[in-house]
């Protein structure tokens, strides 16, 4: 690692929920510190708050306890729109189900993430372009949603997740929803994609055999990390 700073750190987070009038602990105080670079794996079970935990580190909703910061930005400091441009400028995403934009071809929904960024059309299609070729897509640009297999549709969005280079990209059982060997593949082209960009990542799954491929695992039980 070229930096002692994390890119993420985690001191005591805690997210409780209330459920038929009782209190639900889903997180329990979470402390977890990811370094510029690295890919860790978070596994557990269904429904040990995976999910929840990836929620608090992309700031996609209120109601945690504890510190939470990202490239050295105190989150729990900031207001609505100084989060929602933190998460814009040093975060990416890839969830189970792929969100494309269904309208648009796989260009486009990789275009779509930077512009918003304020990246000029030119440049957008460019890297948009380079990303796509390179999970094998080069000849599928011009596609719809609709004409991709759900492996393809799966690596445009890893692809979009890249877009606006991210420090952390936070990525949600990304494999979950295909077979095997096209989970495999996926996979793998994300793994070489993220470390090829110089990005960390956090990769929520159930998965051993995938987790295997990281390089590190934390495992989330009883709302703490072991």
């Amino acid at each position: 690692m070229n930096s002692l700073q994390p890119i993420v750190s985690l001191k005591g987070v805690r997210r409780s929920f209330e459920q038929g009038g009782q209190r639900i602990d889903v997180l329990r105080g979470v402390d977890l510190d990811i370094m510029p670079g690295e890919i860790v794996a978070l596994l557990g079970p269904s429904g040990s708050g995976k999910s929840t935990l990836l929620q608090a580190v992309g700031l996609l909703e209120g109601g945690f306890e504890g510190s939470i910061s990202i490239s050295g930005s105190a989150a729990e400091d900031l207001a609505g729109d100084a989060r929602t441009q933190l998460r814009r400028e040093h975060l990416g995403f890839v969830y189970q189900f792929h969100h494309l934009l269904p309208d648009f071809d796989a260009r486009e929904n990789v275009v779509m993430p930077q512009m918003i960024f304020g990246t000029p059309r030119a440049e957008c299609e460019t890297r948009a372009d380079s990303l796509l070729t390179s999970l094998g897509l080069g000849e599928r640009l011009t596609h719809r949603p609709s004409q991709l297999s759900g492996g393809e549709q799966q690596r445009v969005a890893v692809a979009r997740a890249l877009a606006n280079r991210p420090a952390l990209v936070l990525a949600d059982e990304p494999t979950g929803n295909l077979d095997e060997h096209t989970s495999d593949a996926v996979l793998g082209q994300f793994l070489a994609l993220v470390r090829g960009e110089g990005s960390a990542a956090l990769v929520a799954t159930h998965n051993e055999r995938l987790a295997a491929k990281m390089d590190r695992i934390v495992r989330l039980k009883e709302g703490v990390l072991i």
